[in-house]
């Protein structure tokens, strides 16, 4: 006679139970893991977008600028063209937005707010959780920054974001143009 090869019900019914268990075990690791993750998602993206803005404004030889709108939960980056008398800063300048950005995007606990720091970047308190000047920043064709109204910036400028596990995230521009990120340890800024 010859034997027929294959796995015989009982032992399909005691992976399948076997699975079953991991899968149990792993799913609450998962879902501690997700807020974290969606978190530094949100800081590197507005990482990269100012990133973008900066490139694009020096690419370009225009101005780029990254509005932060805390009440929406959104922020936005556009250029900025000096319109038909090339002067920049008045009625005819030409805005073409290059991307808006939602935190509802990233699930329902990424947000502007400090989680659980006790103090800024700098070591100061928290005025907001948009620390930039009149909520934005603006690159020139040089990359220097300056405020959304117009004259350049005098302090480092900060956006403060937090999950619902009260993990904290900080992306800021220094005066210079150098962008930076920073993640909130329990204790210190790193």
């Amino acid at each position: 006679m010859k034997k027929e090869l294959g796995f015989t019900l009982m032992e399909l019914m005691i992976t399948i139970v076997i699975l079953c268990i991991l899968l149990g075990l792993a799913i609450p690791g998962f879902s501690s893991w997700l807020p974290k993750y969606r978190l530094r998602g949100a800081a590197r993206d507005i990482y990269s977008n100012l990133q973008l803005a900066k490139m694009t404004a020096v690419k370009d030889r225009n101005r780029c600028k990254v509005l932060f709108n805390v009440a929406g939960g959104s922020y936005q980056v556009s250029s900025v063209s000096s319109g038909p008398n090339g002067t920049f800063g008045d009625a005819d300048d030409v805005t073409v937005t290059l991307k808006t950005v939602n935190f509802s995007e990233y699930g329902s606990s990424v947000g502007y707010g400090n989680g659980s720091a006790t103090s800024g970047v700098g070591g100061g308190g928290f005025d907001n959780e948009v620390t930039f000047d009149e909520d934005g920043i603006v690159f020139d064709s040089r990359g220097m920054v300056f405020k959304p109204s117009g004259p350049a910036a005098t302090a480092d400028g900060y956006v403060y974001l937090q999950n619902n596990k009260n993990s904290a995230f900080a992306v800021g521009v220094l005066t210079s143009g150098v962008i930076l990120i920073r993640r909130w340890t329990g204790s210190t800024w790193q």
